[in-house]
């Protein structure tokens, strides 16, 4: 099944990894995907399949079916120096947000949304509600 009509099936399968990759640019601020972001990316997309958008259901109930498979190869794909992963990551999610113009104005800005909520959730794999609590203030050295 392809979640968007007006893509190939190629395009459809790269479209799949958008959360893989916007969980790799979330997880590259400490040069690579750590076990607790790589969990926090594979609980927060299959979470998707049933609290995001109603347009995106299709898109992340196929995109979840690979999601930790997906994730895990571009992990191994992408280079390891924080400067080249990070630029190879970017290349590629220029490429996708080519792809998600292509699904009409109010798709491009659901999923870009959608998108920019995966980073941020991933971001804060290693935030610790403790620490918000007994610091509610920011301090350098404790993660934010």
């Amino acid at each position: 099944m392809i979640p968007f009509n007006d893509l190939t099936l190629k395009e459809n399968a790269e479209l799949l990894k958008f959360p893989a990759y916007i969980s790799m640019l979330a997880a590259n601020c400490n040069d690579k995907l750590d076990e607790a972001e790589r969990k926090t990316a594979i609980k927060f997309a299959h979470t998707k399949t049933f609290s995001c958008d109603p347009l995106l259901i299709q898109f992340y109930r196929e995109a979840d079916k690979n999601f930790e498979k997906t994730i895990v190869q571009i992990n191994k794909e992408l280079p390891t120096e924080k400067v080249s992963r990070e630029a190879a990551i970017k290349k590629k999610l220029l490429t996708l947000e080519k792809l998600v113009t292509k699904l009409g104005k109010e798709y491009s800005s659901i999923m870009r949304q959608s998108m920019k909520t995966f980073k941020e959730h991933v971001s804060k794999a290693h935030h610790n509600v403790l620490i918000d609590f007994i610091f509610p203030i920011s301090i350098p050295g404790l993660p934010d």
